[in-house]
């Protein structure tokens, strides 16, 4: 694992984390048996530390390790919004304080070695969607896209195409030399965002 596979991960899985407009996101990456992942980690917290913005990692086995993005400010309203501490009481989560919401759940992951159904909370998808995909086992969705969709779709849909043109505006951006600050800092609102895509129709 190098800084440049971080810095693309990061890129291509947490756009809509970086320019704010989202709590959280995950990523997956390989790694070779003599890298100290725990080093490369904590080498992007020092340099995402005063954008507010912190790697965690969820899960670490064998050559793949499982990172976790979040804004902290963000990721606490979204833990507090109404409904979300009694739906993750019933998965034993005793506080949505996040230093104890990521231990439960990275032990979670760790009794199940698998995504558990409350991790859409973290992720900031909405509280009825989470719910929704639960009863329904994954099944009868209005439309599908960061997450399966069973309450808004009108709205979800439009907040998907903004993630998506985020992630179009940064990729280029890395791609076209710009380092992942650079690229997270010409990006910054999507007003911006907004702008040069109707420049560019």
């Amino acid at each position: 694992m190098n800084r440049y596979l971080i810095e693309k991960c990061l890129v291509e899985h947490c756009s809509a984390t970086l320019a704010s407009m989202k709590s959280a996101n995950l990523f997956n990456m390989t790694f070779a048996d003599d890298t100290d992942v725990e080093d490369q980690i904590e080498f992007w917290n020092q340099c995402m530390k005063e954008k507010g913005i912190r790697l965690y990692i969820l899960q670490r086995q064998d050559k793949r390790v499982l990172v976790y993005v979040y804004r902290k400010k963000q990721l606490e309203v979204s833990l507090n919004r109404p409904g979300v501490a009694k739906f993750l009481k019933k998965y034993g989560y005793e506080s949505t304080e996040i230093k104890y919401a990521l231990s439960r759940l990275k032990s979670r992951i760790g009794e199940n070695n698998e995504f558990p159904h409350e991790i859409g909370i973290f992720l900031d998808y909405p509280l009825g969607d989470v719910i929704g995909f639960i009863v329904n086992q994954g099944r009868n969705f209005k439309c599908a896209g960061c997450w399966k969709v069973y309450c808004d779709e009108c709205a979800c849909r439009k907040t998907f195409a903004k993630y998506k043109k985020m992630q179009r505006c940064l990729c280029t951006s890395l791609a076209a030399g710009k380092k992942c600050f650079a690229a997270y800092g010409s990006c910054l609102t999507y007003k911006f965002i907004n702008e040069r895509g109707r420049n560019n129709e």
